[in-house]
């Protein structure tokens, strides 16, 4: 048995949902694909699938030797591609997307350090506070921030987002400056439109407390959210380094400083099945050094 191959194909199949979909995606029969599956439950004396009739669903053990295939199978692309030699690595068009915010005020004014690792990349960036579909837009590497639902895509976390509560002066004048954030509920509220609206959480000590967000002005931008905070329609709850300077300049003021607010964490992502070039895999370590925690 081929135990690579065979790891190659059940990694397919779990992938896919299917045996039939795995056989078109790697071009062999179906009753290929069953024999391999087969040969590896052998080797390791464990069943890796239940099957049904259309679907083939992982066992508890199945699951877990997935993850190990997953690694293994990374590992092997990645001295491949080492492999074919770095005169002809660093070239050709590599596609990221990231928020709006994170990209501005973090990815962009990173990329010169990028650039002297691979002058040759072509670099496309694309920056959208909308999730999007890595596959269908081509996409070969995403900034994401916050919680993960995407199983098909390889997370690395990168550094936390943390979290500031503000408002203009203008604002707090006329509707007062909050003390405890239980008076929140009582104040404007700005918040993302492409957000989950989960709630603001915010302890000090033993004492935790959340607070729902009921916004009467959302915003698609992160960007304009900012804006919108500094015209004084209400307080906001953003990244530090977006609110940064104009907590220093004075246009927004910072709440709740004795309170700590809940990090939001940001991964960078990719498909389990994408090709690990060259100029990707630098671009990946790029980035786990550039945004590591230890530079927070």
């Amino acid at each position: 048995m081929d135990l690579f191959r065979a790891m190659t194909v059940f990694a397919e199949v779990a992938r896919a949902g299917s045996m039939s979909a795995a056989s078109r995606k790697l071009h062999i029969t179906p009753a290929m694909v069953g024999q391999h599956i087969a040969s590896l439950e052998e080797r390791l004396g464990m069943r890796l699938l239940n099957r049904t009739t259309r679907k083939q669903k992982l066992t508890d053990f199945g699951s877990s030797y997935l993850e190990q295939c997953h690694d293994i199978l990374e590992r092997v692309a990645i001295s491949e591609t080492q492999a074919e030699g770095l005169q002809h690595s660093f070239s050709g068009k590599l596609r990221l997307t990231a928020p709006v915010s994170f990209g501005t005020e973090c990815l962009i004014p990173a990329l010169p350090r990028y650039r002297e690792m691979a002058p040759d990349v072509e670099i496309d960036i694309t920056l959208t506070d909308r999730v999007i579909d890595l596959v269908d837009e081509g996409i070969d590497i995403a900034f994401r921030i916050g919680e993960l639902d995407d199983s098909n895509m390889i997370g690395r976390p990168l550094m936390p987002y943390r979290m500031a509560v503000c408002a203009s002066r203008d604002y707090l004048n006329i509707y007062g400056t909050p003390e405890h954030p239980s008076e929140l509920f009582a104040h404007q509220l700005l918040s993302l439109s492409t957000s989950s609206r989960s709630p603001w959480k915010l302890s000090r000590g033993e004492e935790q407390i959340e607070i729902p967000i009921q916004s009467k002005l959302t915003v698609n931008n992160g960007q304009a959210l900012r804006i919108a905070a500094r015209s004084g329609l209400g307080i906001v709850m953003q990244p530090e380094i977006l609110l940064s300077e104009d907590i220093i300049s004075g246009r927004l003021v910072r709440l709740f400083q004795g309170w700590r607010i809940r990090e939001r964490q940001v991964w960078l992502l990719y498909l389990r099945d994408r090709r690990m070039t060259p100029k990707i895999r630098a671009f990946i370590n790029f980035s786990l050094e550039e945004f590591s925690c230890d530079k927070v």
